[in-house]
């Protein structure tokens, strides 16, 4: 499986531009969004929200959509943003029940998926397919639409994505 993470990246990479139109107009109007995932995919979430804001400038929250309850879903209106991460296996039946409520609320859906795009029809307004790889090595690929999709809204919105304000490109200890 992990000789086939750089073809299963490339194949994340080559997703057609017009899905990612059409998320950036999603997320480039919104102030706010919320970023869900799962078990081994929740950090991704965390990461999707964390890119977002590094060079888009609008405030995304990753959230573990188990805990969705308890904060998170009272921010829910109509066409609230809401990005998650959606694998298959042993999650994914808890997270559409997640988007199941997210919708039931009116925000508008963008799934990340590695499975059946067509099974999450009636949960995501816009499914961004990855390859599905071994379940250890998935963050690695589910994290490349979310970097691609901050890019694309940063973009829309003007900003210079190769020098973002107040971000520092190297970490100093004291």
């Amino acid at each position: 499986e992990l000789q086939r993470l750089p073809l299963a990246v490339e194949q994340a990479l080559a997703v057609d531009p017009e899905l990612y139109r059409e998320g950036t107009e999603m997320l480039a109007d919104a102030t706010d969004s919320l970023y869900l995932g799962r078990g081994i995919l929740y950090p991704i979430a965390l990461e999707g929200a964390l890119k977002l804001k590094e060079i888009s400038y609008l405030h995304a929250e990753g959230y573990p959509a188990g805990e969705m309850k308890h904060g998170p879903i009272a921010l829910l209106q109509e066409g609230f943003p809401v990005v998650a991460v959606v694998p298959e296996g042993a999650t994914r039946e808890k997270l559409v029940g997640n988007l199941m409520e997210v919708r039931a609320r009116g925000a508008a859906v963008l799934a990340v998926s590695d499975g059946d795009a067509g099974g999450l029809d009636h949960v995501a307004d816009l499914v961004l397919p990855v390859p599905r790889i071994h379940p250890l090595l998935q963050p690695v690929v589910a994290v490349v639409p979310l970097q691609l999709l901050a890019y694309h809204v940063a973009v829309e919105l003007g900003n210079d994505v190769d020098q973002p304000r107040n971000l520092a490109k190297s970490v100093t200890v004291e």
